[in-house]
């Protein structure tokens, strides 16, 4: 190894990720993973094949993610021969939060694990949104690392792996959705949702400016998120309402027709409290009783307030493909296997395979395997479709 990796690997090995790496009066970049890429540059491997692979690695694995439809589940590995990383694409709505946790095992290494936000700017495709936490959990075989995001639009995300050089291990990475706020009716599911955001009311002279949540007469209206309490003033369309000002997302959170209130205007209030009960007051009062939940904010108006307070019910699917082929060659079984972007059989085809097509397994998703090839094209194959090189 020669004098530059050396002091390389020495010199990560004595700093935390929160330390400077800069003392020449240039801007710090901003995350983990830009830091331990400057000190790459800094110490010229970057000119190195291995180096110059790692910083490649970065960028390659962003403009060609992986499909990961939430919840996701993959087992992979990565080995110390290789500069890799991995990218998987997730779409999100307007509130929904990204969960996001890494367990990892093998030798001690950090693991770099960011989420952007995928833009139509040619000139800057993906904005940087969260980091994980390093070092959350750890255990005499590893460390587990999370991150949570809550999406500030609807749109694509994606979140890139890659582990620091000279190092091999293995990672369990599950991905899900949950709602960025409390569900507003106590003891109410995702059943209770009848009416949703932008239908049409009083002969489609309006729209509908929230979600209907109905539940029965006085059961408790919870605040969805920490706020303080702007107004309990009635009014003719809500009768009884809430406006809770969420100062965090800069928005307000309206709660109408309420049967009675429990807080008053000023009252700071913290996510799951009770701000009153559920009623029909209001124009309500031939309906069911319910809760009016809306959502306004600055500039925009009423959103969709759904998938701020919608409850995830399904799991991350269980890896049920042979782990203990991580990190092997293979070959594929049959001829016209299709490699796909995600694992699933409605995931986009990258391209079909021919008989024998040589590959390495890298990961494992339900009854997948992420694969790679020797000219870098990685996807997932079933793992009913490859065999082992000496079958």
């Amino acid at each position: 190894m020669n004098r530059a990796w050396v002091f390389l690997l020495v010199f990560l090995a004595g700093c935390s990720v929160g330390e400077r790496l800069l003392k020449d009066g240039r801007a710090e970049p901003a995350t983990a993973h830009e830091r331990y890429a400057r000190a790459l540059i800094d110490a010229g491997l970057d000119s190195t094949a291995l180096g110059a692979e790692w910083l490649a690695a970065s960028d390659s694995a962003l403009r060609a993610p992986l499909s990961a439809p939430l919840p996701a589940r993959e087992v992979g590995v990565y080995t110390r021969h290789e500069a890799r990383a991995v990218a998987y694409r997730v779409a999100l709505r307007r509130g929904q939060q990204l969960q996001a946790a890494v367990r990892v095992t093998g030798l001690p290494a950090r693991l770099y694990v960011d989420v952007f936000a995928v833009t139509a700017d040619t000139a800057r495709p993906f904005v940087h949104r969260a980091t994980a936490d390093t070092l959350v959990v750890r255990d005499s075989a590893g460390f587990t690392m999370t991150l949570a995001y809550e999406a500030d639009d609807d749109g694509d995300y994606v979140v890139r792996l890659q582990p620091e050089l000279l190092r091999s291990g293995q990672f369990e990475l599950t991905l899900e959705s949950a709602p960025g706020m409390v569900f507003p009716v106590q003891g109410s599911t995702n059943r209770a949702i009848q009416s949703l955001f932008g239908v049409e009311r009083d002969g489609g002279r309006r729209a509908h400016h929230g979600i209907d949540i109905f539940a029965p007469r006085g059961t408790p209206v919870l605040a969805a998120t920490d706020g303080v309490v702007r107004s309990i003033s009635p009014n003719n369309l809500g009768g009884n309402v809430v406006w809770l000002l969420d100062e965090r997302r800069r928005q307000s959170l309206y709660y109408a027709h309420l049967e009675s209130h429990h807080v008053v205007a000023g009252q700071r209030v913290s996510a799951g409290d009770t701000l009153g009960f559920v009623g029909n007051s209001g124009n309500a009062r031939t309906t069911a009783p319910h809760l009016h939940f809306g959502i306004y904010k600055r500039g925009m108006g009423p959103i969709d307030p759904l998938w701020f307070v919608r409850l995830t019910t399904a799991d991350p699917p269980r890896v049920v493909a042979d782990t203990s082929r991580l990190g092997g060659s293979a070959v594929t079984r049959v001829a016209g296997v299709t490699l796909r972007q995600g694992p699933r059989t409605d995931s986009p085809a990258v391209r079909e395979l021919p008989r024998d097509t040589r590959l390495q397994i890298m990961g494992a998703s339900a009854q997948w395997y992420r694969v790679q090839f020797e000219d870098g094209t990685t996807g997932y194959l079933t793992a009913a479709a490859v065999r082992s090189v000496d079958e």
